[in-house]
């Protein structure tokens, strides 16, 4: 009988509570989360000590495991907050704690290993590990886990994982979400534009805004003529000139277990809460499907599809790359958001937040882990406001209530429209 397939541990973001709750609810093996500070985020996708304890019980229950991250490249001024946010954690109970500590710069390792040795060290992605020396070097100083640098081929992720388990220590990759210009995400874009180094968690994501093009533009580099090096076109007169697409290898999850990749990681602590259950249902099914020997099904990709924000392509993976999906070029169909389940409120009555336009006349898809999408026909459920009125429309934003007795309703669960 043939061995099971390795699986790699499905790591999601957690940029909030709910967040979290959401990604562990539909799946995650793991989250990733940071504080208020140091961890290249925004201070909005941050978790206190309080709330970080909190956040440790909640994944506990879940089977979950947390890693906290202090990934910032901190300058001499900042290794002062590094040792007091050091300290804190070590203070923390067992019970209540992280599993592992994310860090990227040398010295932030040496302070960890010093003040809270406890705590198992991944490397961050920013760390640029690219080689197998490398990987040897952060070895030999400890470190258990290293996400390796996002500029690598699939056989370049191979070899470093073939040397990870000569050296003893695991490898981590992320299979979807945001890629960087910059060299593993270490970016200058922002301090220069803004003054907010995103190597000091200040990242305003200065890619992603949107340039005046005032007319369409062909790059050519002078010793290539006729090579067109790059193309900017805007309908409106601006664009997000220097945005990839996002990355999306869900059809290669096999492959990484095959190869013994030890974590597969998805990028978004600035997402939203509804992108983060449909990106991580759909690959906690494909993950589930490798069990049974199931490649990723038509199901699975559009449910990324729904979860989009921008192209979808291969990154840096294949030798060739490839674009998997474009929103202004697909005929597919994304549908929005309708709300989600908060809590029971008694006689088949939900209290839901409404995440967008809600028309009553349309079908609702219950998203239900697993990637179960159970359909709620119109005439099936009603909405109510505050004041318990039936309502045929409510609006982002709003409180309601949803009547209906449907045995996959439940808390927490995010409805669609169909």
């Amino acid at each position: 009988m043939p061995d099971a397939p390795h699986i790699p541990e499905l790591l999601a973001p957690a940029g909030t509570p709910d967040k979290l709750a959401t990604a562990l609810r539909y799946g995650a093996d793991a989250v990733y989360l940071g504080g208020p500070d140091l961890s290249l985020r925004a201070k909005a996708a941050g978790f206190d000590i309080p709330a970080l304890k909190d956040a440790c019980t909640c994944a506990h229950t879940f089977g979950a495991r947390v890693y906290y991250t202090l990934n910032i490249l901190p300058r001499e001024s900042g290794l002062h907050g590094v040792r007091e946010r050091l300290e804190a954690l070590n203070d923390l109970d067992p019970a209540a704690s992280p599993h592992a500590l994310i860090v990227a710069d040398p010295g932030v390792v040496r302070l960890a290993q010093r003040i809270a040795p406890r705590y198992p060290l991944h490397l961050s992605t920013q760390a640029n590990t690219s080689n197998s020396e490398a990987l040897a070097f952060w070895a030999d100083q400890g470190v258990a886990r290293v996400n390796l640098a996002r500029e690598l081929t699939g056989p370049d992720i191979a070899a470093m994982a073939a040397a990870g388990r000569e050296h003893g220590v695991e490898v981590e990759c992320f299979v979807h979400g945001a890629q960087c210009l910059a060299i593993s995400g270490r970016c200058l874009l922002g301090a220069a534009i803004n003054r907010r180094s995103a190597n000091l968690g200040l990242c305003t994501q200065p890619c992603r805004f949107e340039y005046a093009v005032r007319e369409s533009i062909d790059l050519e580099e002078k010793t290539r003529p006729g090579h067109t090096t790059w193309r900017a076109a805007c309908a409106d007169g601006f664009g997000a000139l220097f945005a990839p697409e996002d990355l999306c290898l869900v059809h290669h999850l096999g492959w990484f277990g095959r190869v013994g990749v030890a974590a597969l990681k998805i990028e978004g602590r600035m997402r939203s809460e509804q992108a983060i259950a449909q990106t991580v249902d759909a690959y906690r099914a494909a993950l589930d499907g490798l069990c049974d020997g199931r490649m990723p099904g038509q199901a699975v990709m559009d449910e990324l599809r729904h979860a989009a924000a921008r192209p979808l392509g291969t990154g840096f993976f294949c030798e060739t790359p490839r674009l998997l999906y474009d929103p202004e070029a697909s005929p597919f169909i994304r549908r929005p958001m309708a709300g989600k389940i908060i809590a029971p409120a008694g006689d088949h009555r939900w209290s839901v937040a409404v995440k967008g336009r809600w028309d009553t006349a349309a079908a609702i898809d219950i998203l239900v882990p697993g990637l179960q999408r159970p359909r709620l026909a119109p005439g099936d459920y009603a909405l109510e406001n505050a004041a318990g009125e039936r309502i045929t429309l409510a609006h982002s934003g709003m409180d309601a209530v949803l009547v209906c007795d449907h045995p996959d309703l439940s808390a927490g669960f995010f409805l669609r429209l169909a």
